[in-house]
């Protein structure tokens, strides 16, 4: 079987799914591998996709997104919309009712409070919520009994759907986290690591960067479900080896994130113990370029706005490291099939897809030097590296420990170093790196660096809250306890009024404009440098049924549906 021919059949599997089990935990044990190991179980204190994902077995919004992105409920009775009337005429509130009967994994009910809170918690000043776009525009959130709640927003919201909705937003319990608002939020280590949820496990032991034991919880809402007694969350070692472990071993049997070149792949295929599962979203493979400078010697203020960075500054500098590259040849060494050269940070759904930054799907090496040359950066001394005013261009470059990314790091440092770029290359553990530890100087949030590569996507269809992203606000600083999702620490008034105006826009076409004009500003300003439109790539054993690929929400979405094929 080719890697192209397992793609697209694990594509049409998806509607093959047989009917599934029909007793709680009489499944046994299931066993799950993320290489790069969750650092905590709270989404709100990172943006990392392993913490999000992970969270997701234990915690779950009101509603959220399949495999169609379509919103669909899950501790709410329904998807609130203006023709059914949870949605106010003039957009400014949207009421959602729980289900009956819910409860927490210890047994208390679920009301209305614990989503007030919820908001609240992550709104709070000094707590540093990673996911505070989310509930961009929400003034009040009220509870009129134990089974409603009802959102009010500043101004018109034609897409309410941000606050309390998919992985990224879901709901906590105000008494465990009562005292952990603030800045105490990132302190309360026994309810990050362990927190009381609704989904369909609870944790039962937590080792922060190495593994999760978890058990089904007792008190969900489906008495047959999860069809697994208990299971383990595996973290640590690479891609490759975890990729291994299902498709060749069996020792596992669920991998995410199989980031691994596609003839080793299609090796592991060949042994016949698992398949793979693919789907494209919008998931893209980039580099963020910091604006502000990292030098150590500042202290404090190391990798914030009171000091802009010496070299990245300039716009032609960040547009030659761009022209440099070549995608088509990157995503052919890393992905194949399931990559697509990409010159936008949105790729996804196609009314949003910009076509004004096609220009960089052709590599320019001698356009790079020319757009240096133009600025002043020369190489005055022979060596090689260009220079100006005193300052080599020299540039230290991080990403996460991870084989496809180091083949991208080494031939991303040839082609600049062909325009006269000296770079320096280092990689970090992916638990350290997408942690999101206030304390640790080496995570994606505090870029301690002047260039990164990673790869992030969005919840949903609708980019609204992604776009917001890259507000002001958002640059991770001190103040927010260095969460944010503003890498680039980005700043403009023209774009935050662009996400301002997309957020009270309601005509699909406008706001198609709107999100275009955004990525096109920051693709222009290059501010971030993408490279690969990567289709989400996992594995899964063939005794494991019921799973649904989803690149819109956490792969782990149903988890409550998996079951044991008898074989």
């Amino acid at each position: 079987m080719t890697f192209k021919t397992a793609l697209m059949g694990a594509v049409a599997s998806l509607a093959l799914v047989p009917a599934a089990f029909a007793e709680r935990g009489a499944d046994g044990h299931v066993n799950i591998i993320y290489y790069q190991a969750p650092s905590t179980m709270n989404p709100y204190l990172s943006g990392g996709t392993k913490e999000l994902e992970s969270a997701s077995l234990v915690l779950e919004p009101l509603a959220r997104y399949n495999e169609a992105g379509t919103i669909v409920p899950y501790l709410a009775e329904s998807v609130p919309t203006v023709e059914n009337g949870g949605v106010s005429e003039d957009l400014k509130t949207i009421t959602w009712k729980l289900k009956e009967g819910l409860k927490w994994s210890d047994g208390t009910p679920l009301t209305s409070e614990d989503v007030k809170f919820t908001w609240e918690y992550c709104t709070a000043e000094g707590g540093g919520c990673s996911q505070s776009e989310k509930y961009n525009d929400v003034v009040e959130v009220e509870t009129p009994d134990e089974l409603t709640v009802v959102v009010h927003f500043g101004v018109p919201k034609p897409f309410p759907y941000g606050p309390f909705v998919g992985a990224q937003a879901p709901i906590v319990q105000k008494a465990q986290f009562a005292d952990c608002v603030g800045e105490a939020m990132a302190s309360c280590t026994d309810e990050n690591f362990s927190p009381i949820g609704t989904g369909p496990f609870v944790v039962d032991e937590f080792k922060t960067n190495d593994v999760v034991s978890l058990s089904a919880n007792p008190h969900y809402r489906d008495p047959n479900k999860p069809a697994f007694a208990t299971a383990t969350l595996k973290g640590g070692g690479d891609a490759q080896s975890a990729a291994r472990s299902v498709l060749e071993t069996g020792e596992f049997d669920y991998a995410w994130n199989t980031q691994v070149s596609p003839d080793l792949l299609e090796a592991m295929l060949a042994k016949g113990k698992g398949q793979l599962v693919s789907a494209f979203g919008t998931l893209v493979e980039r580099i963020m370029v910091n604006l502000t400078d990292p030098d150590p010697a500042l202290g404090d203020e190391r990798a914030t706005a009171a000091h802009p960075h010496p070299i990245l500054s300039d716009l032609a500098v960040r547009k030659a490291l761009s022209m440099a590259i070549d995608r088509a040849l990157l995503t052919e060494i890393g992905y194949g099939d399931a990559g697509r050269p990409t010159c936008n940070v949105l790729p996804a759904p196609a009314i949003y897809n910009s076509t004004a930054n096609d220009a960089c799907l052709t590599q320019d090496i001698e356009g790079a030097k020319a757009v240096l040359e133009e600025a002043g950066w020369v190489d005055s001394d022979g060596d090689g590296i260009r220079e100006k005013d005193g300052k080599k261009l020299s540039l230290l470059f991080q990403s996460s420990t991870n084989a496809i990314r180091q083949d991208f790091q080494a031939i991303i440092k040839q082609w600049w170093g062909e325009i006269g770029v000296e770079t320096e290359l280092r990689n970090i553990d992916a638990s350290v790196f997408f942690g999101g530890d206030a304390g640790s100087p080496d995570t994606f949030q505090k870029f301690y660096a002047d260039v990164e590569m990673y790869a992030n996507n969005f919840d949903g269809t609708d980019p609204e809250a992604y776009m917001a992203n890259w507000e002001c606000k958002q640059a991770p600083r001190p103040e927010t306890q260095w969460q944010g999702n503003n890498m680039p620490r980005f700043c403009s008034d023209e774009y935050d009024a662009l996400v301002a105006e997309m957020a009270k826009t309601g005509d699909i076409n406008k706001r198609a404009e709107l999100a275009k004009a955004m990525n096109d500003m920051l693709m222009q300003e290059y501010v971030i440098i993408p490279l690969v439109d990567r289709g989400r790539l996992s594995a899964h054993s063939n005794t494991l049924g019921g799973v649904i690929l989803n690149t819109w929400d956490s792969e782990l979405w149903n988890a409550a549906d998996w079951y044991r094929i008898k074989e």
